[in-house]
């Protein structure tokens, strides 16, 4: 396995790999993404454009087989940013981690941790964030699509140091599996003091 490091637009070469990789992992609950690699490639072109996003990628023989993001939420999208408005945070003081992939063969081996480490050192390294957080989507208990043996990540995130903070929410539209179009979804925020 190989970590690399890229930022900003030195991740274009990758883009096409990480809009497979994201739309491939997503299929999976809780996000039952539907979703499009164009639709892929222009969100992951949006990061491109921030000279301070990150971009952990995970390679096994030179081919993504996972991928964490983060950039500050300044250059986020403004879904992101309004919750933090309207709870009197400066959207300035947060680094926003995107999302973290990883295909199913590749999981229990550490790289979820590396992800997080790689991310809050270089928000650490930028030396102007209070906080790095991040959002994830909320799920009925009883979704019929919910696997017997789904594991939500909150233990995970909170042995990392991750609260959640309930209070900061923001809704996401996608298509989900079986839809016929969009609908949106709940997404709550889970915090950690960046230094």
């Amino acid at each position: 396995m190989q970590i690399k490091i890229v930022h900003g637009k030195a991740v274009m070469p990758h883009i096409a790999d990480l809009a497979r990789l994201r739309t491939d992992v997503f299929r999976a609950f809780p996000y039952l993404y539907e979703g499009s690699e164009d639709y892929e490639v222009s969100y992951l072109a949006t990061y491109a454009q921030s000279p301070e996003s990150l971009f952990v990628l995970a390679l096994n023989g030179g081919r993504i087989v996972g991928a964490s993001t983060g950039v500050p939420m300044t250059d986020a999208s403004e879904v992101f940013k309004a919750p933090f408005v309207d709870a009197g945070i400066d959207p300035a003081t947060v680094f926003y981690f995107g999302e973290s992939v990883l295909l199913p063969a590749y999981r229990g081996r550490g790289l979820g941790v590396r992800f997080f480490e790689e991310r809050e050192a270089y928000a650490r390294r930028l030396n102007r964030f209070d906080w790095c957080a991040f959002c994830a989507v909320e799920r009925p208990k009883d979704h019929p699509l919910r696997p017997a043996d789904y594991m939500p990540l909150d233990e995970f995130w909170g042995r990392r140091g991750y609260a959640h903070r309930a209070d900061l929410r923001t809704m996401l539209a996608w298509q989900d599996i079986g839809e016929e179009g969009e609908s949106e979804k709940p997404m709550s925020f889970w915090l950690k003091r960046a230094r």
